[in-house]
């Protein structure tokens, strides 16, 4: 069984140690994006008036204030002992994610992966 691993980090000022512990801990490649939630902008700055009542994600990435910005990163790993590493890993540097402001890891069955190229003892 495969699996997604969702990490969306708070703390961004951590990605680099976050993901040097991932690749520590085995994982074959990890996509990195920047996010943002709701709840992120109305805590920092109150909802910016100059967005549409839904606003898209363009409009949320027009934000001139970066520091509101999380990083999500995501990998497909191959075994729920890989999930428990990757959280092990993210909480050696994070703390634990039920401390606030940490990050929230999210972990979804995939059914089919297509173009997943396994690291062999070459690589």
């Amino acid at each position: 069984m495969n699996y997604m691993v969702l990490l969306v980090l708070h703390e961004v000022e951590r990605l680099e140690q976050v993901l040097d512990a991932w690749e520590e801990a085995g994982v074959g490649g990890i996509t990195l994006l920047a996010t943002t939630g709701i709840g992120r902008i109305r805590e920092k700055h109150a909802l910016r008036d100059d967005l549409p009542l839904i606003p898209s994600l363009a409009d949320l990435l027009m934000n001139p204030h970066e520091e509101l910005l999380n990083r999500t990163i995501f990998s497909i790993v191959d075994s729920e002992e890989m999930v428990d590493r990757l959280v092990e890993a993210t909480e050696r540097i994070t703390g634990s994610l039920d401390l606030p402001h940490t990050g929230i890891i999210a972990v979804l069955p995939v059914a089919r992966v297509h173009g997943l190229r396994r690291k062999s003892k070459k690589d």
